[in-house]
């Protein structure tokens, strides 16, 4: 889960890390309300979860509450990158003597973890890494040993931040490994670290993604999420606690059981379609290795729910799940949702019961459902589907 700026400064205050007071507003009057109580220059920033926010007029600087009410009016609402801008955060302004870039994130392909340090900050960091590679430095961090005061001098030196602000910097390093570690997060990036004209060292800015796995250790982390932004159809997903991700502009509805399983069925559908007008997959849905009749019925009902969707795939190998299980699942939520239920199912099942599963299928008889033997023939009956819808 991806936080927005005020919330990832939120969680650095928590936990000790430097940054400028700030309210967060959704008028313009209560931006200026904002911006008088803050006193003297203030900084108007649209939370939204993109990058460029400057260079596409989102970031405003205001020295009086009357110019901060007339910068958010100017930002809220505005269309960022694909992000409507419903609130604004009023932050006080900084001198910047110098800025500097920081990161902590999960290095995956290493299987570690991995700081980034840079002394020129403040620009887009994918442009530097190409520009100038030299000038971003990457130090990898032991899980197990972390980052100490020691590690954080490392870090510094390695990132050539000049020696005036070497130790807070250190210390600062040494705090946002304390909120990845503690929030359980992937990644923490400041752009720009700053150091103002009295040397302090100042998380200008924030980004932090949370990683959503370890969320039942952080059950204050459910308050963090947007609901005006979240996909209304992964959000009744993760309600059920489905594993489910929605893909742009495809037609073909998904569901599998294991990873793999589904990620080979998003390549095939996808490779089928190309000879039914360029038809793609929907979604990713994993109903997991030990799912239930119920959570098959579970899944349905959301996939079925997308308006997009043309045609459902099921494309399941029976394991700790049972082929008849998934039969029962299929037949349940079709029951369970009526006549809301008028897009069309391509079943293909294997693996453990899977004679016992076709005949539940069969017995049923359902309008809707098709069964297909082959998973090749099954994705491509699945894009005729969608095509012809």
């Amino acid at each position: 889960m991806d936080l927005y700026e005020y919330q990832a400064k939120d969680l650095f205050a928590a936990h000790g890390v430097p940054v400028l007071p700030g309210r967060t507003v959704e008028t313009a009057d209560d931006a200026a309300a904002a911006a008088a109580e803050i006193g003297g220059a203030v900084v108007v920033k649209a939370q939204v979860k993109t990058g460029g926010r400057g260079k596409a007029g989102g970031v405003k600087l205001a020295r009086t509450a009357d110019e901060a009410k007339d910068k958010a009016g100017a930002i809220l609402g505005m269309d960022i990158k694909g992000h409507t801008v419903h609130r604004v955060l009023v932050t006080q302004a900084s001198d910047i003597e110098e800025e500097y870039y920081f990161s902590f994130l999960l290095d995956r392909s290493n299987r570690t973890f991995l700081a980034m340090c840079s002394a020129e900050g403040g620009m887009e960091i994918e442009q530097l890494a190409v520009e100038r590679p030299d000038a971003l430095a990457r130090i990898p961090v032991d899980a197990i040993t972390g980052v100490d005061r020691a590690k954080a001098a490392e870090i510094v030196a390695a990132g050539k931040i000049p020696a005036p602000v070497a130790d807070q910097a250190a210390d600062v390093i040494v705090k946002l490994w304390e909120t990845f570690v503690a929030e359980d997060a992937t990644l923490v990036e400041v752009n720009p670290l700053v150091r103002d004209p009295q040397d302090n060292v100042i998380a200008l800015d924030g980004k932090v993604t949370l990683d959503e796995n370890a969320g039942f250790r952080h059950p204050d982390h459910a308050a963090l999420v947007d609901e005006r932004t979240e996909n209304p159809l992964e959000a009744k997903a993760k309600a059920k606690n489905l594993n489910y991700v929605k893909l742009d502009d495809g037609q073909v509805g998904i569901i599998g059981n294991g990873a793999g399983l589904v990620m080979s069925t998003l390549d095939v559908v996808a490779y089928a379609g190309e000879k039914h007008g360029g038809v793609k997959p929907a979604n990713f849905l994993d109903i997991g290795g030990g799912a239930s009749a119920q959570v098959m019925a579970d899944g349905l009902d959301v996939i079925l729910g997308d308006p997009d969707v043309k045609s459902v795939f099921v494309n399941v190998f029976g394991g700790i799940t049972a082929c008849d299980a998934v039969a029962t699942g299929i037949v349940e939520a079709l029951k369970i949702l009526g006549a809301s239920a008028t897009k069309p199912l391509v079943v293909r099942l294997d693996g453990n019961n899977v004679l016992e599963g076709r005949k539940i299928l069969d017995d049923a008889n359902h309008p809707l459902v098709t069964q297909v033997d082959t998973m090749d023939n099954a994705a491509d009956k699945a894009a005729q589907l969608a095509a012809g819808a």
